[in-house]
């Protein structure tokens, strides 16, 4: 387990024990626990590329980690004050970002303590039950994700899930890189397949689809992540840098290359694929609380999902679950140097 003491993230949680699970290949080398179904640590050699906290007091806490490695959902990222209207019913769920919902409410997934269907060596599967009015969502669902090590230093996510009602459904991983493993991430360089993005309110909620023509946003070409994060945008200002979903550049729903990061001083190259239709760039724009070590931009988030308030915006692609439907999506972590 590296540096991580194990009894430091066990606990007995709502009659269910949290541990910590480990899986590896020859460069890869990535600790889970199954509370939040989350990374708590990724290995690539000696690098700890997801900066780590010593016990499951911080992703515990409401205001230090909570979503630090974490499986995401029901709804990954934003629902507009928390409302939407599903078959002619309005649903309103809890608002924990305020004035909006937030990463599937303040006991969304990743505050459960999910089973763990299989473990080997080189993957595990962790499954959850979603009971119907968690939240507030309809539908009795059934999630799972199942993390995967290849040989081509990949960690592999791949979700499924099913339910009995029609719900909103985005889920994402939450993990807050570092490719040097600790220090400023602005010298990170980045690019991301995307023309276009999605510009937001004052309260992070999409007001469309704009081109990254000439903007801050554009990041078709590798360029580092500090390059314009001060740069007099409103869009900009408004997120205090990075906090915006980016359109990737596909077709359908196949699996294709979305972003490419490499660390100025490790060297270390992340590539991400997903068969999402877009990916949530967040350059740690808030100022550290007490314990935490991803202080103010020392880590980065790529996070592959639906757009932001999809069920209030009839123009984004559909992130309504339908019950009979089968949810499968995978996104991919592929390291290198």
């Amino acid at each position: 387990m590296r540096n991580l003491e194990p009894a430091n993230f066990e606990r007995i949680i709502h009659d269910k024990q949290t541990r910590l699970f480990c899986c590896q290949n020859k460069n890869l080398e990535v600790i889970f626990s199954n509370y939040g179904a989350r990374i708590i640590a990724l290995y690539y050699g000696e690098v700890n590329v997801t900066p780590s906290y010593p016990s499951l007091d911080a992703y515990m806490s409401p205001t230090i980690a909570p979503y630090h490695g974490a499986t995401v959902g029901r709804y990954a990222n934003r629902i507009a004050k928390g409302k939407f209207v599903l078959n002619g019913k309005e649903y309103q769920l809890p608002i924990n970002n305020e004035p909006n919902h937030l990463h599937g409410g303040p006991e969304g997934f990743h505050r459960k303590i999910w089973n763990i269907v299989r473990t080997k060596s080189t993957g595990i599967t962790f499954a959850h039950f979603s009971k119907e009015g968690t939240e507030g969502y309809p539908g009795n669902m059934n999630v799972s994700v199942t993390y995967s090590l290849t040989e081509e230093d990949e960690l592999v996510i791949s979700y499924m899930a099913k339910t009995t009602e029609a719900t909103p459904f985005n889920i994402t991983n939450h993990a807050f890189f570092n490719l040097n493993g600790e220090g400023s991430i602005l010298d990170h360089q980045l690019q991301i397949n995307a023309n276009s993005y999605n510009p937001v309110d004052a309260t992070l909620i999409p007001t469309g689809i704009e081109k990254v023509d000439g903007s801050a946003f554009d990041f078709r070409e590798s360029k580092r992540i500090g390059e314009h994060i001060n740069k007099e945008e409103e869009q900009i200002k408004i997120g205090g840098g990075y906090d915006h979903n980016f359109v990737l550049n596909k077709e359908g729903s196949a699996l294709s290359f979305a972003a490419k990061v490499i660390g100025d001083k490790s060297g270390i190259v992340m590539e991400v694929f997903t068969e999402e239709p877009g990916i949530q760039l967040f350059s740690g724009n808030f100022e550290a609380v007490k314990g935490d070590p991803s202080t103010f931009r020392n880590t980065f988030c790529l996070e592959t999902q639906h757009f932001p308030d999809s069920p209030n915006q009839p123009g984004f692609p559909n992130s309504i679950l339908q019950p009979g439907e089968v949810f499968e999506s995978k996104t991919i972590y592929r390291f290198s140097r």
